[in-house]
């Protein structure tokens, strides 16, 4: 990489996230970009996670871009393997390769306050940009708890989203740590091969059946032959959920029905009442994500299976020893914690205007203007920012919203900016930095939505809660108003940053800096923040 190279837009990551910015990017006119991506393969979360039974709980026709429908899914709820080839299709028909750096772990972003751009460093040399484009999405750093004795543990230990392929599981005694959505899919694999297997479990999860089935070829052909018979499909896959969120959001009472049936389910395939108690949560269900198996309680049923309903808190030599004082001799240890969600460390190589790594600025909890913005980060956004989550539907539905507020975003930044004459000069750098009260009202809007969220008010801790126990990670609403309310950026809720040598004559005195890379402030609309009521409140 040539380290004076300097483009347009840096997309990092080349996940759903950072793929869908590239092909947004293309549509928009824009081919000024690269997308660093630090393994040697598209994929992000779908091709780290390899693990046995990994897939989707999702459907497929829902869990994939609109712009790219897919007639060929194989499964109601497609595995690893086809998202991840499905990922590599959509590279390959837009014709991203030419821009992706594979390899390029991203170091460190900074942003350069004279030039009004982002020097970023790589592990294969150094680049500018004018914006960058987050899309690291938050499953993609595992988290291991620090247990005590775990590094003298003389097996094979590795976390479900670096899975160890090579370590031969049959006969083998094997603690798995953790019940969450990984999990679940891993257990019945373990079960199966695993000569013993023991599961700590902190918290038991709601659990439904998993609806899955094979698409059949009659109807794959139909939807290659009449594409609009996917659209109808997605339709009303979206539809149920858009409905369903009522619920989760202001009704969390009416869930009560779901719990029956999440109950029968589990009665059906656990027999043993003192299983059956350590398996039954305690909390409402959807406060953690409702996970979907038609295998997992069958599994734990099954003779060589131990359910220590306590989590795991102390390694001594192979014996691993849970709080409740259980111990368990084992000969490999899986880790299915999940991941840096609400501390992602991308936030610690993000240096902004201050000097202070996002990380830093978000110390007290993740927050950013629609999702994408945070400020004192200009020209920075990312992809599945804070309060983007969803706990019911398809996560390709929120991308493609950040993603028309990115394109947007980019048209505001050219009208705002004049390109460089013939020779290169004359131009004017412009730079988009979200408001602080901008940012705040948004935020302050989207938590008193959440106060009566199932999410806060059912009763669990989950990895939706930060360390100060606030929900930075879901949306409290439906994908349409998170749709509606990213339609377009509101320049009030913006200061706009300009190089003052290279202002154009007779500039609006609103649209001046004093200094190089000085903030202005734009007249126009009131801004949400100080005045209107927050879309994040509609």
């Amino acid at each position: 990489m040539d380290e004076h190279e300097h483009v347009r837009v840096a997309v990092i990551g080349s996940g759903f996230g950072g793929l869908g910015a590239a092909v947004r990017l293309r549509r928009e006119g824009i081919t000024d970009f690269v997308v660093l991506e630090r393994a040697g393969s598209v994929g992000g979360t779908w091709r780290d996670n390899s693990y046995p039974g990994c897939a989707c709980d999702v459907p497929s026709h829902l869990y994939s871009f609109s712009f790219a429908p897919n007639p060929d899914w194989p499964r109601t709820f497609s595995g690893q393997q086809h998202i991840r080839a499905y990922l590599e299709h959509v590279t390959d028909v837009f014709g991203l390769r030419p821009h992706i750096r594979f390899d390029s772990e991203v170091k460190m972003m900074t942003w350069d306050a004279e030039n009004l751009r982002w020097t970023i460093e790589t592990a294969r040399g150094a680049l500018t940009a004018d914006v960058v484009v987050s899309a690291t999405g938050p499953l993609s750093d595992p988290r291991i708890p620090e247990i005590p004795g775990l590094d003298s543990f003389p097996g094979t230990v590795f976390h479900s989203a670096r899975w160890n392929h090579d370590y031969d599981l049959r006969g083998k005694r094997v603690a798995m740590v953790g019940t969450g959505a990984s999990a679940i899919q891993i257990v019945p694999t373990l079960q199966r091969e695993a000569g013993r297997l023991t599961l700590f479990q902190r918290t038991p999860p709601w659990v439904m059946p998993r609806m899955d089935r094979v698409i059949s070829g009659a109807e794959r052909r139909l939807h290659r032959t009449l594409p609009f018979t996917t659209q109808v499909r997605r339709g009303v896959l979206w539809g149920i959920r858009e409905l369903q969120v009522q619920a989760f959001t202001k009704r969390p009472d009416e869930l009560g029905l779901v719990e029956r049936l999440a109950k029968r389910n589990m009665a059906r395939a656990v027999k043993d009442p003192a299983l059956r108690a350590k398996l039954t949560p305690d909390y409402r269900i959807g406060c953690k994500r409702i996970l979907l198996s038609s295998e997992y309680y069958p599994a734990l049923a099954q003779p060589n299976v131990d359910v220590v309903a306590s989590g795991l808190t102390e390694v001594r030599g192979s014996t691993v020893v849970a709080a409740d004082g259980t111990e368990a001799e084992v000969d490999a240890i899986i880790f299915g914690t999940g991941f840096h969600v609400t501390d992602m460390p991308i936030a610690e190589r993000v240096v902004g205007a201050e000097g202070i790594t996002l990380a830093q600025a978000w110390k007290n909890g993740m927050q950013a203007l629609r999702g994408a913005s945070a400020a004192g980060f200009p020209n920075w956004m990312t992809i599945i920012g804070p309060n983007t989550g969803l706990g019911n539907s398809s996560m390709i539905l929120m991308i493609e919203s950040a993603l028309n507020y990115m394109a947007d975003y980019l048209r505001q930044l050219d009208v705002l900016g004049v390109p460089p004459g013939p020779q290169g000069t004359g131009g004017v750098r412009a730079a988009l930095d979200a408001r602080p009260a901008a940012v705040d009202a948004w935020n302050h809007a989207v938590q008193e939505r959440m106060k009566r969220t199932v999410w806060n008010t059912g009763g669990c801790t989950s990895w939706y809660l930060d360390a100060s126990g606030r929900n930075t990670t879901i949306w409290p609403g439906t994908t349409t108003e998170f749709r509606r309310a990213t339609r377009r950026v509101d320049l009030a809720e913006y200061e706009v940053i300009r190089k003052a040598e290279d202002r154009p004559k007779g500039a609006p005195a609103g649209e001046k800096g004093e200094a190089a890379g000085e903030k202005s402030k734009v007249t126009g609309e009131k801004s949400k923040a100080t005045g209107q009521k927050s879309e994040a409140a509609a």
